[in-house]
């Protein structure tokens, strides 16, 4: 089964929302989850710690430390005034340092690296030189390496996210109060789909940010077809009027023998002003760049009567600006167009038999194989490259 996690921020998010909420619809990660949050936290910082509670009435969890003393420290989720900060290398350190669950440093390093190079743009800076002023607290590093585990645990996972709440008004931060969504909100979430619901304050954290561009392609902002396993609802501290401000996970599972869906991004241009040789270097220099699924070449008809061939990509969302910069710099274009599908498809995996890669596709009606083209070419003849072909794609 692949699991399909859908993230509704009904009132934002903020890592501690996000933590909850995966530990409300997944009960058996909480153990996990609590020791690698105590791992990575000094001594006397505060135990870390799910409570539940409700939020407008509805039932939610919610996520934070207990204070040493016995009180309860919750996050700032609409306030960046914070006690402390550290630079990117220190808290890269500590991450690599404590005794974390199996995966658990890679997200949650991953996700770090996110916000170290939103500020280091911002601020003109390299990223090793970044102090994090907005998330430089004990909370929020924890808050990371949660999110780290939960993405570790659930490896394989494809997530989603609704549109996000822009909120509006100011935020105060260590540089004075700033426009919401804050500067390193902004450059992160830069392509995921916004919505005015007409509330104010900060509804989405630099934390929650990085969370989102490390699990989230910035177009799968489109739910997900499947069983449904379960729901959690994580909250934030912060009251929200006539809405509870909560993040609701909900998890499906897609059949390993049935479609999956994803997000697409179709990339298309023409061009009339190359040559045969030249258009076919470009083909297979966009088909090798990352992100790029496939390519196609479509002949056309021009203007004037003029030959033209349409390129037409199926890119990964999260690469699209990449490709489209390879786009321009391989071919001779001056323009080209994009727009976001859904597609269904189907589980595949690929394996050895004998010289030949085979690729099998889980079809509903039985499984079909089509050996690996590429390597059928280094076989000499017809004949043989037949014979070895039928063998390979035998069940």
């Amino acid at each position: 089964m692949t699991l399909a996690i859908r993230l509704d921020a009904v009132g934002g998010i903020a890592g501690d929302m996000f933590a909850a909420a995966m530990v409300d619809a997944l009960p058996d990660l909480r153990a996990r989850v609590l020791a690698d949050a105590a791992a990575v936290l000094p001594p006397g910082t505060g135990t870390p710690v799910f409570t539940a509670g409700t939020s407008a009435g509805l039932h939610c969890l919610r996520f934070g430390l207990s204070a040493p003393s016995g009180g309860h420290h919750h996050h700032h989720h609409d306030d960046h005034h914070h006690h402390a900060h550290a630079g990117f290398r220190d808290m890269v350190a500590r991450i690599e340092a404590a005794p974390l669950s199996p995966g658990t440093a890679a997200h949650a390093i991953a996700i770090l690296r996110h916000l170290a190079e939103a500020e280091a743009a911002i601020h003109h800076v390299a990223v090793d030189d970044v102090h994090f002023h907005e998330i430089g607290d004990w909370d929020s590093l924890m808050d990371v390496t949660v999110a780290g585990s939960v993405a570790a645990a659930l490896e394989g996972a494809r997530w989603s996210v609704s549109a996000l709440p822009r909120g509006d008004g100011l935020v105060r931060t260590r540089h004075g109060l700033l426009p919401v969504p804050a500067p390193a909100t902004a450059r992160l979430l830069e392509g995921f789909t916004w919505r005015d619901d007409g509330i104010g304050g900060e509804r989405v954290t630099p934390t929650g940010a990085a969370i989102l561009r490390h699990l989230v392609a910035p177009a799968a902002t489109r739910g997900v077809v499947g069983r449904l396993r379960g729901s959690g609802t994580g909250a934030g501290t912060r009251e929200i009027p006539h809405q509870p401000n909560i993040l609701r996970a909900t998890l499906f599972e897609l059949a390993a023998d049935g479609p999956g869906e994803e997000d697409i991004v179709v990339l298309s241009f023409e061009i009339d002003d190359m040559s045969a040789e030249e258009i076919g270097v470009a083909a297979d220099q966009l088909r090798a760049a990352a992100g790029v699924r496939d390519l196609v070449l479509i002949p056309a008809i021009g203007k004037k009567g003029r030959p033209v061939h349409t390129f037409r990509l199926l890119v990964e969302p999260a690469a699209r600006e990449a490709v489209a910069v390879a786009c321009f710099a391989e071919t001779a274009t001056i323009g080209l167009r994009w727009h976001a599908e859904r597609r269904a498809v189907l589980a595949r995996t690929q394996a050895d038999a004998g010289t030949v890669r085979v690729k099998t596709a889980a079809r509903p009606a039985g499984p079909s194989r089509k050996a690996e083209s590429d390597d059928l070419a280094a076989i000499a003849g017809l004949d043989a490259r037949r014979a070895v072909k039928r063998k390979a794609e035998e069940p």
